[in-house]
């Protein structure tokens, strides 16, 4: 059988693998479930989601992965095999050829740790693939032209911001903002305002339903179940989506001010192609309702969603080996 390429867009809240031919045939929640008292894996994925905040003392549900770089080493690592093996199967006879995509700003310590991983995990070659790379090559853009195409990919844990021209990044930058800070934001803010703790998994359903970034034409609510802080008993509120907006205001901003920074170092030539072909948003972050309408609001340039954000990454991440052929390292080399 012949070994399978796979890319894998390693999220610090999912994870998703593309294999070449079959497209991205999963996703699953970065999360790792292990008992203190063996040190052994229980759960991974989906399943180990679940366990959040559910489970005994012993049992401990952990996101490995935290800004889109490694926090935990060996836990990364058998992620990365049952992830890798879930997707390929385990009678493939020949290790897989997997391409990994990490944030423009990682260091070369961080980029090592997630190659020596993923060689651990049972790759034959790894090869790197920077985020804003992957992310524009899964949303159907051109890079390999003498034009400047701008990107914003709003992960979990980081966003990155880049402009792209012949196959290369030109300006970019990456800051430790993404989905997950959303998600805190309204905690803390339902929190604050209205007296209720509710956890991040409430959070991220406000944000999916009725968050938004930018005023709407009408306000949509919704009934939120939580603790109340004075009374420690259960009790639901009524969420608006103008709440939504004020409790991101500050987060977004930060991504706003990102896209600010990048097209101010723009050179010019480049910065009239954007100006052009607009700005592509990508990443589960760019669902986020209003958020196209803001960027494009503050920098005057039109902003576009790609068509499936959520997997754009990870198809550019497979696609990468399919365009280049070449240019990894095999295991055997090291």
């Amino acid at each position: 059988m012949a070994a399978a390429d796979v890319g894998i867009d390693l999220g610090t809240s999912s994870i998703l693998v593309y294999v070449r031919g079959k497209g991205v045939v999963l996703r699953e929640p970065s999360v790792v479930a292990f008992d203190r008292d063996t040190d052994k894996i229980k759960a991974i994925g989906e399943e180990a989601r679940l366990m959040l905040g559910r489970t005994p003392g012993n049992i401990v549900a952990v996101r490995p992965m935290k800004n889109g770089i490694i926090s935990d080493y060996m836990v990364t690592e058998q992620m990365l095999r049952y992830f890798i093996q879930k997707a390929v199967g385990r009678l493939s006879f020949r290790k897989p050829r997997v391409s990994i995509c990490v944030p423009s700003s990682v260091t070369e310590v961080e980029r090592k740790a997630v190659e020596d991983a993923t060689y651990q995990a049972g790759a034959r070659e790894v090869h790197m693939v920077e985020q804003p790379i992957a992310a524009a090559i899964g949303a159907g853009i051109d890079i390999s032209r003498p034009s400047g195409n701008m990107i914003v990919d709003i992960g979990g844990g980081t966003c990155n911001v880049a402009v792209l021209s012949i196959n290369g990044l030109v300006v970019g930058h990456s800051i430790k903002i993404g989905g997950d800070d959303f998600d805190a934001a309204i905690v803390k803010y339902v929190k604050e305002h209205f007296g209720l703790m509710i956890s991040e998994q409430a959070a991220e359903e406000i944000k999916i339903a009725i968050g938004t970034a930018f005023e709407r034409p009408e306000q949509v609510f919704m009934d939120v179940n939580g603790r109340d802080l004075v009374t420690g008993l259960p009790k639901t509120v009524k969420v608006t989506s103008e709440d939504t907006r004020d409790a991101l205001k500050d987060v977004v901003a930060q991504i706003v001010d990102a896209v600010h920074n990048v097209l101010e170092r723009t050179p010019p030539e480049l910065a009239a192609d954007v100006v052009d072909r607009g700005i592509v948003l990508v990443g589960g972050g760019a669902l986020l309702g209003g958020l196209e309408e803001l960027i494009e609001a503050k920098t005057g340039v039109n902003t576009m969603t790609a068509a499936d954000p959520l997997t754009a990454v990870a198809k550019g991440t497979g696609m990468y080996l399919e365009l280049t052929q070449g240019g990894g390292r095999r295991h055997d080399e090291e």
